[in-house]
């Protein structure tokens, strides 16, 4: 590091322009209980850490100096700290938690307990469990929007999305969807929500001022079995131009046109694409796929993929920091 901050300085003393750090990518691996992290530059592992048991969802904080890791198995939510990259606290998160989402505000941690089929909120900063809010059966995907103004979470056996409202920590609106909803992402705006349906292989698209759905997508992937076309993550491009969803053991990841809702084409990644991240600069894609133990790097200006990247035993959830 030492090094590092002597060669910016030299650099700005004699007028030369540095090159831009990379990113780093955070993977969590669910049978090996680990967490890879790509260097987004030479596009390769450089470091394995060893978390709790059966890592799924994983986040980061909004100043970009923690990530939180759902240790699934261990029912717990771990904190990291990036700056070390050691374990330094758990969360109360009640029984099996799935997905989780962080409120804008820093603070508010609201975490999906499949077990229990509730949502559990979680002070981060005291560590105080504020609301546990019963949803529907078998709860998995969860979303804040950027507004911070609604927490939304899917229930796998009910087929709904339970709409919080976090002033109140009362569901105001339940949206019956397709069969076994898994992920929603909202728009920059927060003027629309994209939430999975992955055995009914759907999309639906729902208008947040209304509380209503006003499209609803299928996928057909050439050669491609439908029943195995079943989306799980989506990931929204900040232009509002695209939006990518992960296919899952279809091993494809549709690529859309956010605003027409048309899909454009069909990438073939990994064996059982789960979830995805748009790198700092949006030029690259990043999937996670499970059953082939990689990490799909997708280039969106020519829309092709253009390496796989070994990591650890079903590689589940990733996110990448803009600031490393």
């Amino acid at each position: 590091m030492r090094t590092a901050l002597k060669h910016i300085t030299l650099s700005a003393l004699i007028g030369l322009s540095t090159p831009a750090l990379a990113s780093l990518a955070y993977v969590s691996n669910e049978k090996d209980n680990t967490l890879s992290i790509i260097d987004t530059e030479s596009q390769t592992v450089v470091d394995t850490i060893e978390v709790g048991a059966r890592p799924r969802g994983i986040l980061l904080s909004k100043d970009y100096t923690r990530l939180y890791i759902c240790a699934s198995d261990d029912d717990t939510v771990q904190v990291m700290d990036l700056a070390t990259r050691r374990i330094i606290d758990t969360l109360p998160s009640g029984e099996d938690p799935e997905q989780f989402a962080l409120h804008p505000n820093n603070r508010h941690l609201y975490i999906s307990n499949e077990d229990d089929a509730i949502v559990t909120v979680v002070d981060v900063t005291n560590k105080d469990v504020l609301a546990q809010i019963d949803v529907g059966i078998e709860p998995e995907g969860m979303a804040v929007s950027p507004d911070g103004k609604w927490a939304v979470n899917t229930s796998e056996t009910t087929s709904m999305l339970h709409w919080i409202n976090t002033e109140t920590f009362k569901i105001e609106k339940n949206i019956v969807v397709g069969q076994r909803p898994r992920h929603v992402e909202f728009s920059k705006d927060s003027k629309i929500a994209w939430a999975s349906a992955e055995i009914g292989g759907t999309v639906h698209i729902i208008d947040v001022d209304k509380l209503e759905q006003i499209h609803q997508m299928t996928f057909k992937v050439p050669g491609v079995n439908q029943d195995r076309v079943q989306p799980v993550g989506i990931e929204l491009t900040s232009d509002g131009r695209y939006a990518f969803v992960a296919l899952g053991p279809s091993n494809h990841v549709a690529v859309v046109d956010a605003q027409s809702y048309e899909v454009l084409d069909y990438l073939l990644v990994g064996a059982r694409v789960w979830q995805l991240d748009l790198d700092k600069d949006e030029k690259h894609l990043y999937t996670t796929n499970g059953v082939s133990g990689d990490v799909s790097i997708i280039d969106i200006e020519d829309m092709k993929v253009i390496k796989s990247i070994k990591v650890g035993r079903y590689p589940w959830g990733v996110v990448i920091d803009p600031t490393s």
